[in-house]
């Protein structure tokens, strides 16, 4: 039987805003700012290689701003899905310091973007300071990309108990059927 916390770190505080039992939104709306961020810092070195940069400056430039609406979306969700974690625990501990990296690569981007804003029109390469701190931001946010993987790979957080999950694997052939199964 699974203890009393793991099952209260499985349930949605609320399910409409942060998705039902076994479909937590945290998960899906991450992808919008990894996506944009990491693609934003391939545009930033790809605008150092190309002849004629500002159009990957300036799309860089878009998906850092796309990347930080996504991630306060995704944190609003997040931050529901910390409540449903006991205090004191360590997944807790974990959800807090992934919380607090992801602020921080947030923030990190939102000054990233202003300082970027009205400088493409020269339709030069990304300034290198501008570059650094995108790869230091997205380090970070693969910092706690693992923290996040850990909190529901290992921890289990708003991830279907054991007894959920075991229906996907249960058979339902009738009795005496003679299908076997083949290895892939």
């Amino acid at each position: 039987m699974t203890p009393e916390p793991q099952l209260q770190a499985k349930r949605p505080v609320s399910a409409p805003l942060a998705g039902p039992y076994g479909h937590p939104f945290h998960p899906m709306l991450v992808t919008v700012p990894i996506g944009a961020w990491v693609t934003s810092l391939v545009f930033d070195i790809a605008s150092h290689v190309v002849h004629r940069p500002g159009f990957l400056t300036q799309s860089s430039q878009w998906l850092i701003a796309v990347g930080v609406i996504g991630a306060l979306l995704a944190a609003m969700a997040g931050f529901l899905d910390l409540f449903a974690i006991p205090a004191g625990t360590p997944a807790f501990r974990t959800a807090l310091v992934h919380m607090t990296l992801n602020l921080l690569v947030t923030a990190a981007y939102a000054v990233n973007f202003l300082w970027r804003h009205g400088e493409h029109t020269g339709g030069g390469s990304v300034a290198t300071g501008q570059l650094v701190l995108s790869a230091l931001s997205v380090a970070a946010l693969g910092a706690s990309g693992f923290l996040g993987g850990k909190l529901a790979y290992r921890y289990g957080v708003r991830v279907a108990d054991e007894t959920t999950q075991a229906e996907g694997y249960a058979s339902h052939r009738g009795p005496g059927s003679s299908h076997t199964r083949t290895p892939v």
